[in-house]
């Protein structure tokens, strides 16, 4: 063998080396973290009538059968039925999760929810933005960017006062931590110190979780019922 394919073999061989270890880090870190990049898209589509019917169960009857139902199109949420009451029910997919959150990809993330006109009107452009940006290729530090710009320039609405939604489905699959969790209500508010509301406190049963890309506090108050009137026992929180 001369000298010249020796050399040739070595760097062929030392560059198969650096593309296999390559491989084998990216299959480590997505063993580590399954939902690093996000799925393809059929893999958070519904069927439409099935995304309506869950998007309904967010609430009980006597709300959500007058609400506007929005459902997940290719190119961001339409409007699936008209409403009446000014509430409107959506299925949320992984991506209404903070920036951090592992499982912002995760593609078998369903929640029902049902929001009140106040949060229908100022909460909602949120989620409907990051989808549509989202889905027209934005990368994910790139939505958090178009939020900020988004509320510095007043572009997307301040929240209004009595925001609030009802998350309530026994359908609903919020994590791979918490599965359908528990039914509660979920109330938007200004970031605030938890101890507004006392929430968090030992034996208080008002949640709260901060969410500073999008300016605000979430309170949650689990309920003893899901939409469908079944009980839920309240020791089980």
């Amino acid at each position: 063998m001369n000298g010249k394919l020796a050399q040739t073999i070595a760097l062929s061989t030392f560059a198969l080396a650096l593309v296999l270890g390559a491989v084998g880090q990216a299959q480590t870190q997505d063993q580590k973290n399954p939902y690093a990049r996000m799925a393809p898209l059929d893999q958070y589509m519904m069927a439409r009538e099935a995304e309506i019917a869950m998007a309904r169960s967010a609430a009980p009857e006597s709300i959500s059968r007058d609400a506007e139902v929005m459902v997940l199109g290719r190119h961001g949420y339409e409007t699936a039925v008209k409403g009446k009451n000014g509430f409107v029910c959506v299925v949320e997919r992984s991506w209404t999760a903070g920036i951090d959150d592992p499982e912002f990809w995760n593609p078998k993330l369903r929640g029902p929810i049902c929001f009140n006109p106040p949060a229908a009107r100022t909460y909602l452009p949120l989620t409907i933005k990051k989808t549509e940006w989202l889905l027209a290729g934005q990368y994910k530090a790139q939505i958090f960017e178009s939020i900020k710009a988004g509320l510095d320039k007043k572009e997307l609405p301040p929240l209004e006062p009595g925001a609030m939604c009802y998350m309530l489905s026994k359908q609903g699959y919020l994590n791979d931590r918490a599965g359908h969790w528990h039914p509660h209500l979920m109330f938007f508010v200004p970031q605030a110190d938890a101890q507004t509301w006392g929430a968090g406190l030992p034996g208080s049963p008002i949640l709260i979780t901060q969410d500073p890309e999008d300016r605000l506090a979430v309170f949650l108050i689990p309920v003893g019922k899901w939409s469908d009137g079944t009980d839920e026992p309240m020791d089980a929180h």
